[in-house]
């Protein structure tokens, strides 16, 4: 389909090492002259359920600025554009949980707000599983909580997990575990 925005002119507003902020001057789709405003994340969404053999899990909590709030999510980051998603998810799942896995699945990619963001999120399940140690990043106050998954689905029926990333990635995984 074509795209029925006319994009007249675009400036940055914003930038930092993970997002940019531009304003653009556009024609929308009825003929109307607007601005629109799109936050460019520099990083791919990273998330990855852990599963062992008795279907357990780790979600990881931390409180969250932006939403000055505390959250629990599925191990997740960030991943450079350029670099092979799959060795960032391995990264990420390490520095949080300090789990490997042999076998990994992505089974899920998506656009986390696509009305103000071009963000995009891939899930991957990681199974065959072996404990380490964790090695948390300077902005990152962790607490790792092993637990059966079926739980895990239970905290997002009760509004206990709440990033979108996280319930995305268990509601999709339960449909094909058929829980």
């Amino acid at each position: 389909m074509e795209n029925p925005w006319k994009t007249h002119t675009s400036k940055e507003i914003y930038t930092n090492p993970w997002i940019t902020l531009s304003e653009h001057d556009v024609t929308n789709p009825g003929g109307g002259q607007s601005i629109y405003g799109k936050v460019h994340f520099k990083n791919l969404a990273l998330g990855i359920i852990p599963l062992d053999g008795e279907r357990n899990t780790w979600l990881v909590g931390q409180y969250r600025y932006t939403l000055d709030e505390y959250s629990w999510e599925i191990p997740m980051g960030g991943g450079q554009l350029g670099i092979d998603k799959l060795v960032s998810a391995k990264r990420e799942l390490k520095e949080e949980t300090g789990l490997e896995a042999a076998k990994w699945t992505e089974f899920l990619k998506i656009h986390t707000s696509n009305s103000v963001t071009d963000e995009v999120g891939y899930a991957y399940l990681a199974e065959d599983l072996s404990e380490g140690e964790t090695s948390f990043e300077e902005t990152e106050k962790l607490e790792i909580r092993k637990l059966p998954f079926i739980e895990a689905i239970a905290m997002c029926g009760r509004g206990e997990i709440t990033d979108s990333l996280s319930v995305a990635a268990i509601y999709k995984l339960a449909r094909m575990l058929k829980m």
